[in-house]
């Protein structure tokens, strides 16, 4: 069966995420550093993880599988899952596929190093109704391709 892993820190559409997995009746796991005001649901399960660097994201990698679908902003992180061969989408409704993940792990690891020396002061565009509007449609699309994976 279908589970939805969300990076939970920071991760602006965890409503709409509840509403899509609800809709599709999959398990939705909400996993974060910190406990945190989630929405409340018989399909939802929080997950607090030891407080660490990468703590959360490696309880996601270890169990997401193909059939899975992964809502994160960490590029490592979808990348890892990719892997594993579970679907992955941003929060901007942008999916990670295998076939761009070595590009967008060397365009994370650029910026943060423009960042480091100085010639980036920003961090990227802010999040939008459009960006929410594309991460439902998105996120419809991908859980649809997540349950013909396993059918």
């Amino acid at each position: 069966m279908t589970v939805l892993y969300i990076d939970a820190d920071a991760c602006p559409v965890k409503d709409e995420a509840v509403r899509v997995g609800e809709r599709h009746n999959v398990e939705i796991k909400f996993v974060s550093n910190s406990w945190m005001r989630l929405p409340e649901g018989d399909l939802i399960e929080r997950v607090v993880v030891p407080e660490g660097p990468d703590e959360a994201d490696n309880w996601i990698a270890e169990r997401a599988v193909a059939g899975d679908v992964v809502v994160t902003a960490d590029v490592p992180l979808a990348a890892r899952c990719v892997k594993a061969g579970a679907l992955v989408i941003g929060p901007t409704g942008k999916p990670f596929r295998e076939d761009a993940i070595g590009m967008r792990l060397a365009m994370r690891d650029l910026n943060t190093h423009l960042r480091e020396i100085g010639e980036i002061r920003e961090s990227g565009p802010g999040f939008t109704k459009a960006d929410r509007s594309r991460f439902l449609n998105q996120l419809e699309t991908t859980m649809r391709a997540a349950k013909r994976m396993l059918a």
